[in-house]
C-alpha cells in the first residue's frame, strides 16, 4: 500500500510540472504540505521527493525544500553577446524583468570603466534575466546618461539594450573585456533567483564600447551556477 501511495504522490507531481503548475526553478510544497494534501505521513511523501530527485525532474536543497529541476542554457560570451539573440538561437525562450530605472550619479568603478568623471550621471537599470519562464540573472548595468540621453526611456519601452542603444545612434557595440569570477548568492539575489542564500553565482563583469572604442555599457551579471553554461568565445 505504502508503495501504491507514493507512487501516486508522483505521479500527480510529474502531471502538474509537465501541465506548468510548478515551472522550473520554482519550489515544490514542503513534506508536510504534501502529507497533509495526500493524507499520508511525512515519510511517504519524502520517498516520492526522492524517487524524482533521483531522475532528475526536481533538485533537493538541505534546508530549502525541493525545486523543479532547470535544463542549464547555454549562453555564448563573445565580443557581440546578446542577451535575446544568445537565448533564442539555443533554443530557449528570453525574457527580461526590470526592477530598477533611474539616473543616478556614476559609482567609482562605473565612472573608471565608462571614462566618466566622479559624479557624471548614469543611467542604471537592474532586473532579472529569463529563459523559458525560469530567472537565469540577476544584471546591473550602467550606460553614460549625457552620451545616450534617451537610453533610459528606451530601455523601458523595448527592454533590450541592442534596441535601446540603436535608437540613441549606436548601431553596433562589442564586448570590450569580461572578468568572471564564483561568488555565492547574497539575500536579494537568492530572492530574484529562486535560490537559497549562500547558492553558487558565477559573476560577469563587463565593458561594452561601440567598434570606436567609446565605452556605452558597464554591467555585472550574476547567474544562477546550476542553470547555465558560460561558452566563452576565441578572440
Amino acid at each position: 500500500m505504502a508503495e501504491t501511495l507514493w507512487r501516486e504522490i508522483e505521479t500527480a507531481l510529474k502531471a502538474e510540472i509537465a501541465s506548468g503548475r510548478y515551472q522550473p526553478g520554482e519550489k515544490l510544497p514542503t513534506e508536510a504540505a504534501l502529507a497533509r494534501r495526500f493524507g499520508v505521513n511525512r515519510h511517504t511523501a519524502r520517498r516520492a521527493l526522492a524517487a524524482m530527485a533521483e531522475a532528475g525532474l526536481i533538485l533537493t536543497r538541505r534546508g530549502s525544500g525541493a525545486f523543479v529541476a532547470f535544463r542549464p542554457a547555454t549562453y555564448p560570451l563573445g565580443r557581440r553577446t546578446r542577451f535575446h539573440q544568445g537565448l533564442s538561437e539555443a533554443g530557449r525562450s528570453p525574457k527580461k524583468e526590470i526592477l530598477r530605472l533611474e539616473t543616478l550619479p556614476a559609482g567609482k568603478r562605473e565612472a573608471e570603466a565608462l571614462g566618466l568623471a566622479p559624479g557624471d550621471l548614469v543611467h542604471v537599470w537592474e532586473g532579472v534575466g529569463l529563459a523559458d519562464g525560469a530567472p537565469l540573472s540577476y544584471f546591473r548595468a550602467a550606460f553614460p546618461a549625457a552620451r545616450l540621453p534617451g537610453l533610459k526611456e528606451g530601455l523601458a519601452e523595448t527592454r533590450s539594450v541592442t534596441a535601446a542603444l540603436a535608437r540613441e545612434g549606436v548601431a553596433d557595440y562589442v564586448r570590450v573585456s569580461t572578468r568572471l569570477s564564483a561568488e555565492r548568492a547574497r539575500p536579494f539575489e537568492a530572492r530574484h533567483l529562486r535560490l537559497a542564500e549562500g547558492a553558487p553565482l558565477l559573476l560577469s563583469v563587463s565593458v561594452n564600447a561601440t567598434p570606436g572604442g567609446e565605452p556605452v555599457e558597464y554591467g555585472r551579471t550574476w547567474f544562477a551556477g546550476d542553470r547555465v553554461v558560460l561558452e566563452v568565445a576565441a578572440g
